[in-house]
């Protein structure tokens, strides 16, 4: 066995929090290698071929949470990347002859409303301003480490800072938030609107990456978490990275490369070295060992703690909290090369428009939702699923040959798990057909342009990206696993209870989506602990 080789610190996976907590330390001078299981780096965000002249972004699918800082930081957009922004946010089909449009502005939005309900409209500024104030907070705190137990008077500065920061919200507002954290979506939304189309329109949002109910209570804060982000400097905007999700994370290990970072592909780790009760390596599956004081895990909580930590290393309290850590968003993705445009009965034509250009949502009602969620639960699959449909070669001519489009289906409320011991291998083709089916039903021209396709089941996804469950979330946005308690109370600051072992994924706060924050904030902590004595003088300057 060859000699191990000595690094100051090591990332397990090569996702984008890998990459943004690995240049984070390289840029302070440490001596950082990345090790990636797949052939590429990127981890759920990366572009692929999946049919002959068809690429697309296999699972992650479109950028709002990215967080600024970093891509200035990372100089992303000097490493190539460009993003554009969609023309409006969604299209919601309602039935054969309606249909909602959101985006485009506050009075064209209003416009799109008072087709369902004159009062919907006239709330809607007041909405838009609570969800904006309300934002602006969370946003802030996404940013910066939660408060945590046994942190002493660094975690106690947190706690007064960032409470404080909810605490200068009005009594209104304070209430708006308490509604948020704890109400379901559908509860918090009739509280505001009258429409059942309005109350899609934003009720989806709260069951992405949500395996739940809009009637599940705290739903309505996945609804809040999808809107903390920003393209090109506008907040609340969606867009698309040219070249699909793969741009980004490519950008980020260019940038990585500029500072010195080694990334390993095809670099399985088989196991976390842990001597005399610390950090000291990892034993790769191909028999390497990279030895260093500090390894920072982008992987699933659930996976890092269950696979390749040692059990005896870590505290029993620790190993019955990680063990009831809650993982399975529903999530059923697949990418469909097309032949053409789909020609909505609603909104008919097959020449690219802008609401061909947006996030195509069908699921028409909460009631539907709800219905599909439901479903789920008793037979493993919604008999009618939630289908949201981009179709990223309508902004990205780079992706699918000329005339025609590639289109990404991100599809909710798949179980995890299927009941009766049946398994996703065997089923996975007979929900793709439903899929299509569905979509087909809206725009009856569907099927027959399908050209190709490629599958990702619950299954499918946790095989290939680590996501147990097929989590795109890395483990449940609920109460009880955000903030100070993710991915458990008392080990919310990236810190693992092995000294030298961090985590800089999104199971961490603040939770999924491509935003870059768990591998920063990951990052700043690894550094405080290099040097204790900038972790006050950090706590000081709201660091």
């Amino acid at each position: 066995m060859a000699d191990p080789q000595i690094r100051d610190a090591i990332i397990l996976g090569g996702g984008h929090n890998g990459l943004v907590c690995a240049w984070y330390l390289a840029k302070a001078g440490l001596k950082v290698t990345v090790c990636e299981r797949r052939l590429v780096v990127g981890g759920a965000a990366v572009t692929e071929e999946f049919h002959p002249g068809f690429r697309n972004s296999v699972a992650s699918y479109t950028v709002s949470l990215l967080n600024s800082q970093v891509i200035a930081d990372l100089d992303l957009h000097g490493q190539g990347l460009r993003i554009v922004e969609r023309p409006i946010s969604n299209f919601l089909p309602i039935d054969a002859k309606t249909y909602l449009k959101l985006g485009g502005g506050l009075e064209r939005t209003q416009a799109e409303f008072r087709k369902f309900s004159e009062k919907d409209a006239e709330a809607l500024p007041a909405y838009y301003a609570m969800l904006d104030e309300i934002g602006d907070v969370l946003r802030a705190l996404a940013q910066e480490t939660p408060p945590n137990l046994g942190d002493g008077l660094p975690g106690l500065l947190r706690l007064l800072r960032q409470g404080g920061r909810m605490a200068g919200l009005s009594r209104e507002r304070k209430r708006d938030l308490l509604d948020l954290f704890t109400k379901s979506a559908r509860d918090f939304l009739d509280g505001w609107f009258e429409s059942e189309p309005v109350k899609a329109a934003f009720g989806f949002d709260a069951v992405v990456g949500n395996y739940a109910s809009p009637d599940t209570p705290g739903s309505a804060y996945v609804l809040l978490h999808h809107t903390f982000g920003e393209v090109n400097g506008k907040k609340g905007a969606w867009g698309h990275a040219i070249g699909g999700m793969g741009a980004i994370t490519q950008a980020m290990a260019r940038a990585c490369a500029l500072q010195g970072v080694e990334i390993l592909t095809d670099a399985a780790v088989e196991a976390v070295i842990v001597e005399g009760g610390k950090t000291a390596g990892v034993q790769l599956v191909d028999g390497r060992r990279f030895l260093a004081p500090i390894v920072s895990s982008n992987l699933n909580p659930a996976l890092l703690y269950d696979k390749l930590v040692p059990a005896a290393a870590l505290p029993a309290p620790f190993r019955k909290a990680i063990k009831g850590y809650k993982n399975g968003s529903g999530t059923f993705r697949m990418n469909v090369a097309l032949s053409e445009l789909p020609d909505f009965t609603c909104l008919p034509g097959v020449a690219s428009a802008e609401h061909h250009q947006c996030g195509i949502v069908l699921s028409p009602s909460l009631d539907y939702m709800d219905a599909a969620y439901r479903d789920a639960k008793a037979f493993g699959m919604s008999k009618a699923p939630i289908v949201e449909m981009l179709i990223p070669s309508t902004l990205d001519d780079s992706l699918a040959p000329p005339g025609q489009h590639v289109a990404s289906l991100f599809c909710q409320q798949f179980a995890p798990t299927l009941p009766d011991g049946r398994s996703w291998d065997d089923e996975r083709e007979a929900a793709a057909d439903l899929i299509i089916d569905t979509v087909t039903a809206w725009a009856p021209n569907f099927k027959a342009s399908v050209l190709g396709r490629t599958i990702l089941s619950p299954l499918d996804l946790e095989r290939k990206f680590g996501l147990v469950g097929g989590d795109i979330m890395h483990g449940h946005m609920s109460l009880d696993q955000l903030w100070a308690a993710r991915p458990v109370l008392g080990h919310a600051s990236h810190r693992a209870p092995i000294p030298g072992l961090y985590m800089c994924g999104a199971g961490t706060h603040p939770g999924g989506g491509v935003s870059g924050n768990p591998g920063r904030n990951a990052a700043r902590e690894i550094l405080r602990d290099r040097d204790p004595g900038m972790a006050l003088k950090l706590a000081l300057q709201g660091r």
